[in-house]
């Protein structure tokens, strides 16, 4: 088996990319913890965050950053960084935001998901004026103590659109 190559983003990624994150999505969020969506919100959800389009536009966002985790062409994993856009009285868009940490179900348990977060905190570290931000769903017990062992805490909560269904979410912040 090949080396797996932690690398940015290009935007003839944004196919396979796409994929990744609907397939992880539904994976972790719809099969894994069980949350019944209403099949017309995910199927908007997913068609708005997914899509080549979206996942084109999303990659040339100015003053973000992606990484993949590639092995022969195949991207097991991503990480996406930028301006911070979660509701919290004290969040400014000059405060960075991890965006999206997904790892494919087929390739958990390799360490990527560490990685991964390590280059986007580190990244995120050199691109801000103050604190970094992470929103996390409320059920991810395991997503949630990974950010507690790099020093994010609770600081609020919010309500994240899934089409029109709301995903209760916490907001962590490391200062």
């Amino acid at each position: 088996m090949t080396e797996i190559v932690i690398r940015p983003a290009r935007p003839e990624d944004a196919t396979a990319l796409g994929a990744l994150g609907r397939q992880t999505f539904i994976d972790t969020f719809v099969e894994g913890f069980g949350i019944p969506y209403p099949e017309a919100d995910l199927n908007a959800f997913l068609d708005a965050s997914f899509d080549l389009e979206p996942t084109l536009k999303k990659l040339a966002e100015p003053n973000c950053a992606w990484w993949v985790a590639d092995r022969d062409g195949e991207l097991l994993a991503f990480a996406n960084a930028g301006p911070n856009g979660l509701p919290h009285p004290e969040a400014r868009p000059s405060h960075m935001e991890l965006r999206r940490l997904y790892v494919s179900k087929a390739a958990q348990g390799l360490g990527l998901g560490t990685r991964l977060l390590k280059l986007s905190l580190d990244w995120m570290e050199t691109h801000t004026d103050g604190p970094l931000w992470i929103g996390v769903w409320s059920g991810n017990d395991k997503a949630q103590r990974l950010y507690g062992a790099y020093g994010f805490e609770k600081a609020g909560e919010y309500d994240y659109p899934v089409g029109a269904w709301r995903d209760h979410e916490f907001i962590l912040r490391r200062d």
